[in-house]
């Protein structure tokens, strides 16, 4: 049986078919993989819940309170921008210097042991991404802390990032976490309690374990001596 040859026309809609679908097939993943989520409305709705929160599968019932800004201690207002970016104010979103010091930092110690996300790069992984560090991850949250820092003002974030951020097993946000820790309100920790909830920060769930730690009482000491 004779086989029909494929022309020249047919081979090129083949491969011009073949083109167009595997084009399809990457603009979807790239739009699935940096497409920005809607974070207008924060201007004037509180989150309920985070990206985080949805990731939470500890054995304690998750904790997250709000409370608006007035309600938070000026203290841990500012403790937390000493420890966790001091630059917030002035700052578009990322801090080019951080970024150049964590760099030189972890070249020389041959491993990451330190990072320079601002508080809206946590803010935007907190409320819409995950804790992974894929490269692809560290982009989108780029991106979305610029859109973050265009369509919110400085302490309309820093309100928002207070009330989301994880301070412990499955405790979420200053109210949970200043009653957790001290028995009080957000609005009336002091100094020192201020500057302890800023210092465990980047790794609560850990000292919430292990209070008595010689580094975290000089990190504590250090904010609260530029309280």
């Amino acid at each position: 049986m004779k086989i029909k040859s494929i022309d020249s026309a047919t081979t090129r809609k083949l491969i011009l078919g073949a083109i167009t679908m595997s084009g399809l097939f990457w603009m979807g993943w790239l739009y699935d993989t940096f497409a920005l989520p809607y974070t207008f409305h924060l201007r004037y709705f509180n989150p309920s819940k985070t990206a985080f929160m949805d990731y939470y599968t500890g054995k304690k019932d998750l904790d997250y309170r709000w409370v608006d800004m007035k309600k938070i201690s000026p203290y841990l207002q500012k403790a937390v921008v000493l420890a966790e970016d001091d630059n917030f104010y002035s700052h578009g979103g990322y801090d080019i210097d951080a970024i150049k010091k964590a760099a030189k930092i972890n070249w020389k110690k041959k491993r990451f042991v330190r990072g320079a996300s601002t508080i809206t790069q946590q803010l935007a992984k907190n409320l819409f991404l995950s804790s992974s560090k894929n490269p692809l991850r560290k982009i989108k949250e780029f991106l979305i802390a610029l859109k973050l820092e265009r369509e919110l003002k400085k302490d309309r974030i820093l309100e928002i990032y207070l009330n989301v951020v994880e301070w412990g097993n499955g405790i979420y946000g200053a109210e949970a976490a200043a009653r957790h820790y001290f028995n009080h309100s957000a609005a009336t920790l002091n100094a020192h309690e201020a500057a302890f909830l800023a210092a465990i920060l980047p790794r609560p769930r850990f000292y919430d374990k292990h209070r008595s730690n010689p580094y975290l009482d000089r990190r504590i000491a250090n904010i609260e001596s530029r309280l």
